[in-house]
């Protein structure tokens, strides 16, 4: 028995639903997958509340509406290879790779990326793999790509980003200033060329790296 059930229920219906992601897969894959193993023990039983919460190395998991509205703005389908930029806690590789066919996922800081292949590897998946690196270069060995997602704060879409989108591609990245964002969604088209459309307000960490913030920038 999964006494987290009903709390999962809840923050779909509460949380997510209720604010107007409407994709059925997201709803179903968020009910689905565990947060709260991704999570600091002490902190498991605000698992499924609605904000973020403090994770290893002064970085955070995304509230899980942010996770729900950034995975549908995806438009993810099976077959889709997937890049991520931040792999954080993992909980959003995870979802991820319930939606996506393959996923790759970029983590600058080591330590993060070693904690979230241990806490992936119990749910056994074969269609993730997870590297430290700097994710604004992106990953051109197994690009392109078709979504891309960035979870940091980015003062503009880094360029190799784009270039490792496939036509009719997608990418979703919180763009901005350090003190606030906005959920920007870029697409390509078939010939190349880039449209994107402006969404909500959200606040993320910075995205630290050769084509994001500096790290002197942010303290």
């Amino acid at each position: 028995m999964d006494p987290y059930k009903y709390r999962r229920q809840r923050m779909v219906r509460k949380q997510i639903d209720a604010r107007g992601v409407r994709d059925p897969r997201v709803l179903e894959v968020m009910g689905e997958v565990p947060r709260h193993l991704f999570v600091r023990q002490h902190l498991r039983g605000q698992a499924y509340e609605d904000f973020a919460l403090p994770i290893e190395c002064g970085q955070t998991i995304s509230q899980p509406y942010v996770v729900a509205r950034m995975s549908e703005l995806l438009d993810l389908r099976p077959e889709h290879s997937v890049l991520e930029i931040g792999t954080g806690s993992g909980y959003q590789t995870l979802i991820l790779a319930r939606l996506a066919g393959r996923v790759y996922s970029l983590e600058r800081i080591a330590e993060l990326a070693r904690r979230a292949i241990e806490r992936l590897r119990p749910f056994g998946l074969d269609n993730v793999k997870i590297q430290a690196f700097d994710g604004t270069v992106g990953w051109s060995d197994v690009g392109p790509f078709d979504r891309i997602l960035v979870t940091a704060a980015a003062p503009s879409a880094p360029k190799p980003l784009l270039e490792q989108l496939k036509a009719g591609g997608k990418l979703v990245v919180p763009e901005g200033s350090r003190d606030g964002q906005r959920l920007m969604v870029y697409e390509k088209s078939g010939e190349g060329a880039v449209s994107q459309q402006v969404g909500e307000e959200v606040s993320f960490g910075p995205l630290i790296g050769r084509d994001g913030w500096e790290e002197s920038e942010v303290g």
